[in-house]
């Protein structure tokens, strides 16, 4: 890669950070992507749309259609920027159609599947009352992993039944917590959270045995280690507890607009896309017992 195109790439980065306020996690995917592309030995002021039309078809074997997609996005906002900045006057990315994609239906654990999981946790150790309220939070609460690593004991309001949740963007958002995991996260207080590393670890909710946060890492392996404990035998992540959580809800009669609020969802589509779910395990449920009459 060029010292020019790797200079750009750092600026962008800095731009996705501190001007679109995007995550961390976010940021590095679009990085890594535009930096692949790069790789191959382009220069940022130079390419032309055959060069990133022939990028693609030579990953075509190698990427799924949602990885050719998220490529393009990355790659068209990273030029956009460059407009933006005055190093380009075109968008070499227009006029190049994204692979279409069909509707995602998030993998779920039924409510059985849900319970055998967090179930199976052994509460006769410190490390199990921490994973106990990591799984009942994870559910309860419908957070994404990274929103339950960096929970802080100052955001948890027990008696009023609710957390306050610093989600995508830092956006702040009030999330109600149930009996099961609020009692978890008790029980964890008491007996099995470990004494802080340092006073920078006091407000983290859960440590690890070192007494440092929790990494994302840990808790999925975690959740992994569990479900093959209960039995499920479904590929599963933190993530599929977020993904049950307002499936269930939306199955027991909860309003759309509530639960996107809950999980934080900035359109009410991407919520909608629970009630497909719902649909779907009903329509499988007709099939299998359409087979019994035969």
């Amino acid at each position: 890669m060029d010292a020019t195109t790797a200079r750009l790439i750092k600026d962008y980065s800095y731009y996705l950070k501190m001007e679109r306020r995007m995550s961390p996690n976010t940021v590095a995917s679009y990085v890594s992507d535009v930096s692949a592309f790069f790789g191959s030995g382009a220069v940022a002021t130079e390419v032309v749309r055959e060069d990133i039309a022939l990028f693609l078809s030579g990953r075509s074997g190698q990427l799924s259609k949602r990885s050719q997609a998220r490529f393009m996005s990355a790659l068209r906002s990273f030029f956009t920027w460059l407009q933006m900045e005055g190093e380009r006057s075109d968008n070499p990315c227009d006029g190049l159609d994204a692979p279409k994609l069909g509707r995602y239906l998030p993998s779920v654990l039924s409510e059985e599947e849900v319970a055998s999981i967090i179930e199976s946790v052994d509460l006769r150790t410190p490390g199990g009352l921490r994973d106990r309220a990591i799984l009942e939070v994870l559910y309860g609460c419908g957070l994404r992993v990274s929103e339950a690593a960096g929970l802080l004991i100052s955001h948890i309001y027990l008696q009023e039944g609710v957390v306050r949740v610093v989600g995508k963007g830092n956006k702040e958002r009030l999330v109600p917590i149930g009996g099961a995991a609020a009692e978890a996260v008790e029980a964890y207080l008491a007996d099995g959270r470990p004494d802080p590393a340092d006073p920078s670890c006091d407000d983290y909710l859960f440590l690890n045995r070192f007494g440092k946060p929790i990494s994302r890492v840990a808790i999925f392996n975690m959740v992994k280690k569990q479900a093959i404990c209960a039995g499920v035998n479904k590929e599963i992540s933190p993530h599929t507890f977020r993904h049950s959580f307002a499936t269930h809800l939306i199955e027991h009669g909860a309003d759309l607009r509530a639960v996107q609020e809950m999980l934080g969802h900035e359109s009410i589509l991407t919520t909608e896309i629970y009630t497909h779910i719902d649909t779907a395990t009903w329509h499988s449920a007709v099939r299998e017992a359409l087979k019994d009459l035969r």
